[in-house]
């Protein structure tokens, strides 16, 4: 699980760019695409694993 924890934090690094404002929502689009295989649409509201999300988000916060 860390692995993948660790996976998920760096791609939404890497997607957030310069723009660090912006991890968490990155964080919680990574998480929506790996629980339901695409990233959200604009007003996809299907649930996530906040669990997940918040420790996608611990981690990608203690990367930068």
């Amino acid at each position: 699980m860390d692995s993948l924890i660790k996976k998920l934090s760096k791609k939404a690094i890497d997607l957030s760019g310069k723009s660090k404002k912006e991890l968490e929502r990155t964080c919680w689009m990574i998480v929506h695409e790996y629980k339901h295989g695409a990233m959200p649409t604009e007003y996809d509201i299907r649930e996530i694993d906040e669990e997940l999300y918040l420790e996608v988000l611990r981690i990608a916060k203690e990367m930068i």
